[in-house]
């Protein structure tokens, strides 16, 4: 009997965690394509194919769900972002490939953030992930002085932010191998400077 009963237990936490990712993975689809402002429960719900009282008793709140979901998209950021130390060409790629799949999101956000403080809360905190990404996958090249460290901080992290990659492949159209070298190019005349 015990066994049926952790079986049963078993098979319930599972359901109920493939219920929460269900709906964390459907908000988040929603914000690929609309303003968080915008993204109602009753959408995220009907995307997930569970009522709003359901995503209520696993998130408690708006706010529970979006913080949620903030937190695994950082986890699949992160993932997506990991690269070597130090190697440059696999860092401008690895960020490349990253705008590629979610910088249509990210400028969504960041045209909604000034109007939206969930949104600024997550576009602050995604400026401070890309900025210690930068300083991560860069280490080796920055030198020890703080005022220099933060100058060339600062000009890498404009060189691979997803507004360099909009305006070279969304403004400029160009495809991404020739976005590659143009970033590249920043890159390097920044670290050989």
């Amino acid at each position: 009997m015990k066994t049926t009963r952790r079986y049963t237990m078993t098979a319930r936490a599972e359901a109920v965690e493939q219920t929460r990712t269900r709906i964390i993975e459907a908000a988040l689809a929603l914000a690929e394509t609309r303003p968080v402002s915008a993204i109602t429960l009753d959408a995220v719900a009907a995307a997930a194919g569970v009522s709003v009282q359901t995503l209520l008793r696993r998130f408690e709140s708006r706010a529970g769900l979006v913080e949620a979901v903030r937190q695994h998209a950082v986890a699949i950021v992160a993932e997506e972002r990991r690269t070597p130390v130090g190697d440059i060409d696999a860092a401008i790629r690895t960020v490349l490939d990253h705008y590629e799949l979610r910088g249509d999101a990210v400028l969504l956000m960041l045209a909604e953030e000034h109007e939206d403080a969930v949104t600024r809360e997550v576009t602050d905190r995604g400026r401070e992930f890309h900025r210690a990404w930068v300083a991560s996958a860069f280490a080796p090249f920055l030198p020890s002085h703080d005022r220099a460290r933060e100058e060339l901080l600062d000009l890498l992290a404009v060189a691979t932010d997803v507004y360099t990659w909009k305006q070279l492949r969304r403004d400029r159209g160009l495809d991404l191998a020739t976005t590659h070298e143009r970033v590249d190019t920043l890159v390097r005349a920044l670290l050989a400077h």
